[in-house]
């Protein structure tokens, strides 16, 4: 039996720093094991963003370091991943679609790591051909 393993965009992540986590969502995620989540350095580097724009820096660069960065694997933004990155890029820009190069660099981390991306961000992920993606944070907030 193949186990699914996960990347976990960036709302994704930010759920569970907030101050009431989705109970549908907290449960599934609950079931995944610790060695089949990932994330993307770029989703990393939006949560740091977030961080440095918020009032409350200190408490979520700690929430960042503390909570998020031991429970995930980060996966690199590297060459292999900047290749299908390009390629999506252009195949949606061919066809007139245009989406933020950090949900494409999201979507190719999880192409070419063959993972399912976790995201509550559906209307723009769909577009990418042969993403999967996984509906629970999506489902869990039209639930709540």
């Amino acid at each position: 039996m193949t186990t699914v393993a996960y990347l976990f965009d960036t709302d994704a992540i930010s759920e569970l720093l907030g101050p009431r986590p989705l109970r549908p969502y907290l449960d599934w995620l609950k079931t995944i094991p610790r060695d089949a989540q990932f994330t993307s350095a770029v989703t990393v580097g939006e949560l740091f963003k977030g961080a440095y724009r918020s009032a409350a820096k200190q408490r979520h660069l700690k929430n960042i370091e503390e909570r998020v960065l031991p429970a995930v694997t980060t996966l690199p933004y590297d060459v292999s991943t900047a290749r299908v990155f390009g390629k999506i890029r252009a195949d949606l820009e061919r066809s007139g679609n245009i989406l933020p190069d950090a949900d494409l660099q999201i979507a190719a981390t999880a192409l070419y790591h063959d993972l399912e991306l976790v995201t509550g961000n559906l209307r723009h992920f769909v577009r990418i051909p042969d993403l999967r993606l996984n509906h629970i944070l999506a489902e869990s907030r039209t639930a709540d």
